[in-house]
């Protein structure tokens, strides 16, 4: 069944040529430092002419950073996209795209104004028809070359400040692969020096928005790809977990019977090759990866480092996270406290949620266990176990989002580690997409989790819990006040019977009235709704 279904999309579809939008990896492009490609309805730059957009100077923050990276003007990342272009489409309305041909996530049709809402779905809930074609899909985009876009395999230095290009075309799936390489690489300082503290999408505030991108623009792909504009991709539900239940040749591939470290010959994924796995090779020759394929791809699930990782994460891990108020905290890295952001990402301990450099858990957990080339950051989206891994993490997100319903200006504004202020520019997205613009709920992105939509957690979760949480950590003040209000009125009441108590001798026959005045009954109304 799924060679059949892989066979038809194949046939549909003619290898074609595609990081950088082709149209503005010419010399011309990046020596004009602009990247404003015609859209192909009109013809115009951006499809000016159909109101679509316009081609704008890039307007980049200026907010400070973090000092994790003590450099200015040595990596390209630095200030995004502005070492190659400082021009670039800006989309109006609905539109979007690196040259307003696309539509805003959310929405569809040829003016992009009818909106949707797409479900992503657990795996195993997925009929068996259903998940043939997924994984024919992911077959797909390993064997098509890009149409829109192509990698740069140099620096802006290295190619002369952009008179010479260098640009190598790739293939949809491992375009996705090289984007989560290039952001999370180290900065290549000349001769053998290089920084590795350094890393756009992780490790900091972005690594939920950015990741969060990247499964929107890899769905985009795919549904481009074949035709599909239900698709979405699904997630795996690793809580409580004893094992890799996913690690079949039914799903994304079992072990193989005479090697641990390789998958078996009856997964579809046994024949790919993997790409930009060798950092430290990259790093001694002051290189880039450029997309050749370095072997196969590896995983022994299990078989990891237990002292690091001793399990994988529950349930009360997860809901732990979610009790966490502050999305980010302290010095906004890894080393942050009571971060939300961080204890999701593994930094922190999901039982103290305090930072523990020792241990890898929750979404760390899960790269560590595997064990193989998911557990190197630079390489790890090489596996497609990544997509939905990385989809439930988002859906973590998402329940904390929609929980405490935070504001967008609780993403940091400033001060965080370079790359990841909430006006940042994401690397190496074009077009241009900043951090904050992902700090909202999926349903204003145009999709949904299946277990959200079940176990929708209501009015109560939503607008209730949130201020009894306000409540619990104010208690010991309305404590003390409602005490030091008990003194005030028992002064007050003895007080007021001293100076009545004369009046009453001369009115021995007051009795308290069974019927209140109506002006009064409102008074006490009024008093008991205060």
């Amino acid at each position: 069944m799924l060679l059949a279904i892989l066979c038809c999309l194949l046939w549909g579809f003619q290898i074609s040529a595609g990081h950088f939008p082709r149209a503005c990896a010419s010399s011309e492009s990046l020596m004009q430092k602009e990247c404003c490609p015609p859209w192909s309805g009109d013809g115009s730059p951006c499809g000016q002419l159909s109101g679509r957009g316009s081609c704008q100077d890039v307007l980049l923050s200026n907010a400070p950073r973090g000092p994790q990276f003590p450099f200015t003007g040595v990596d390209d990342r630095e200030s995004w996209p502005s070492v190659f272009y400082n021009r670039t489409c800006q989309c109006s309305g609905n539109f979007m795209g690196f040259n307003c041909g696309n539509c805003r996530f959310g929405f569809r049709g040829p003016n992009c104004t009818e909106k949707r809402l797409l479900v992503r779905r657990n795996i195993f809930d997925l009929s068996i028809p259903e998940k043939d074609r997924f994984l024919a899909y992911l077959m797909l985009a390993k064997n098509t070359i890009s149409k829109d876009y192509v990698i740069p395999t140099g620096t802006y230095g290295q190619m002369n400040n952009g008179s010479t290009p260098m640009f190598n075309d790739v293939n949809i799936y491992d375009l996705f692969v090289w984007m989560h390489y290039y952001v999370s690489r180290d900065t290549l300082l000349g001769g053998s020096e290089i920084w590795r503290d350094i890393d756009f999408a992780h490790e900091a505030p972005g690594f939920l928005p950015w990741h969060r991108l990247f499964l929107l623009l890899w769905e985009q792909d795919i549904r481009e790809l074949t035709g599909d504009e239900n698709f979405t991709v699904p997630y795996w539900d690793w809580r409580d977990a004893e094992n890799c239940d996913i690690c079949t040749d039914e799903y994304m591939g079992g072990r193989h019977p005479a090697n641990p470290n390789l998958l078996s010959p009856g997964s579809f994924f046994s024949s790919w090759q993997i790409i930009c796995s060798r950092l430290e090779e990259y790093n001694s020759r002051q290189t880039l990866c450029n997309g050749t394929p370095e072997g196969p791809l590896l995983r022994n699930p299990g078989n990891h480092d237990k002292t690091r990782t001793p399990r994988l994460p529950s349930s009360d891990d997860v809901e732990f996270c979610l009790r966490l108020t502050q999305y980010e905290s302290d010095s906004m890295d890894k080393a942050a406290n009571f971060s939300f952001r961080n204890t999701l990402e593994g930094f922190a301990s999901p039982l103290t949620g305090i930072a523990d450099a020792t241990q890898s858990s929750m979404h760390n957990a899960l790269h560590i266990y595997m064990n193989g080339t998911m557990s190197q950051v630079q390489g790890s989206a090489n596996d497609p176990i990544f997509l939905l891994h990385h989809a439930f993490v988002d859906s973590i997100f998402e329940q904390w989002l929609r929980r405490h319903r935070p504001l967008q200006e609780v993403y940091p504004e400033a001060n965080a580690p370079i790359g990841h202020n909430r006006g940042s520019y994401m690397v190496p997205f074009i077009p241009l997409y900043r951090n904050g613009d992902f700090f909202i709920s999926s349903k204003e992105l145009g999709y949904e989790y299946s277990y959200l939509q079940d176990s929708d957690p209501g009015f109560f979760q939503n607008y209730i819990a949130p201020y009894l949480e306000q409540a619990r950590q104010i208690w010991p003040w309305l404590l003390g006040a409602a005490l030091v209000g008990s003194v005030l009125t028992a002064l007050l009441a003895g007080l007021t019977c001293l100076l009545c108590h004369p009046k009453r001798k001369q009115l021995p026959e007051e009795r308290q009235p069974l019927l209140m005045e109506k002006e009064d009954y409102h008074s006490l109304l009024y008093q008991s709704h205060l």
